[in-house]
């Protein structure tokens, strides 16, 4: 891999966090612009990471993208708290996890399915919105 590539993919990993961050600072949601653009940035790094490993013929690509699942698994579970009987931060949480995804995507080098599915995450938090909100004010 090029620098040029590394480089290249790294950016796409940012602009899609920061896309995805920027809606949800827009809507005051507790993780928002630099931790998506983070999440994404830093998932790309292992991915990256890990296929300059295996260039030189050790490590295995899937072993970390996993492994960043499970770490952003966790650190979204420092997002959602319970209150009374409503549960908070699930949706940013999702997103988060989401997010990391994304720079997956953009690590491997799939460059136009990155901004997809970006526009994907996109879409759910904004268009179903209203119909989330509707269909919980109905009785």
């Amino acid at each position: 891999m090029t620098n040029l590539e590394f480089t290249l993919r790294l950016l796409t990993a940012l602009v899609a966090g920061l896309m995805i961050g920027f809606e949800r600072q827009w809507h005051h949601k507790s993780a928002g612009l630099r931790t998506n653009t983070l999440v994404s940035i830093g998932a790309a790094v292992y991915v990256l990471l890990s296929i300059l490993f295996t260039e030189k013929g050790t490590g295995d690509v899937t072993r970390i993208i996993g492994q960043v699942v499970t770490g952003i698994g966790f650190l979204c579970a420092g997002i959602i708290f319970k209150e009374g009987i409503n549960v908070h931060g699930l949706t940013t949480a999702v997103t988060v996890w989401c997010c990391s995804a994304v720079g997956c995507l953009a690590g491997g080098g799939y460059l136009i399915e990155t901004f997809i599915a970006t526009f994907v995450i996109l879409a759910v938090n904004l268009f179903l919105k209203p119909l989330d909100e509707w269909l919980q004010q109905r009785k």
